[in-house]
């Protein structure tokens, strides 16, 4: 009960500050994604067991995804189309598994295109925001990502990743910075694991 308070208090402090006059098409949220080569902002991270967790995230389309931790120094990183899993307190070698698997490819390709058939189940306009939820068409049965836009400028504040068997993680995500100089090495999977051994 505790935590289910904590993390809906965490979504309404840091979710929607900006207001959206009306939907956002899909070709408008292609063009954000095209436009968005790299971006950078803190985060908020709600599981589905009930845990938060925090850190920064950086994005470097196409492809691209690192996430640090705070507090445990847990690291995830996305690269090469893999997605790597470092435990600070386990082995070197971290969990693996192709970045195909996770609804996050959606948003990392090097084409987004919205209006593939099949791709979006979801396009909904609260007053506020714009909800779109996604899938792989070719593979529904990996999950969804349901992901909240405000406009003016439009902007990712949040994404909720559901995997094939219903568990659901919250990304709520602070101010962006966008257009930054990322080196490609802080998503090199092979030379963190150099790294650390």
């Amino acid at each position: 009960m505790f935590r289910t308070f904590v993390a809906t208090a965490v979504l309404t402090a840091l979710s929607l500050p900006a207001f959206a006059a009306e939907k956002i098409s899909l070709q408008t949220l292609n063009k954000y994604f095209e436009d968005l080569k790299t971006a950078q902002a803190g985060f908020t991270q709600i599981n589905g067991d009930g845990s938060i967790s925090a850190g920064t995230l950086m994005i470097k389309r196409p492809w691209k995804m690192r996430f640090e931790y705070k507090g445990d120094g847990t690291l995830v990183l996305a690269s090469a189309r893999s997605v790597a899993i470092f435990d600070p307190k386990g082995d070197p070698q971290p969990e693996t598994y192709p970045l195909k698997r996770t609804p996050l490819w959606l948003i990392l390709a090097r084409d987004v295109d919205l209006t593939q058939n099949n791709t979006v189940i979801g396009h909904e306009f609260d007053g506020n925001a714009t909800t779109l939820v996604a899938q792989d068409p070719n593979n529904p049965e990996l999950g969804t990502i349901q992901m909240v836009f405000t406009d003016n400028p439009v902007q990712l504040r949040q994404w909720i990743v559901t995997d094939e068997v219903g568990s659901a993680t919250t990304v709520v995500l602070g101010a962006m910075e966008t257009g930054l100089m990322i080196r490609n090495s802080v998503f090199d999977i092979g030379a963190e694991i150099q790294r650390r051994q």
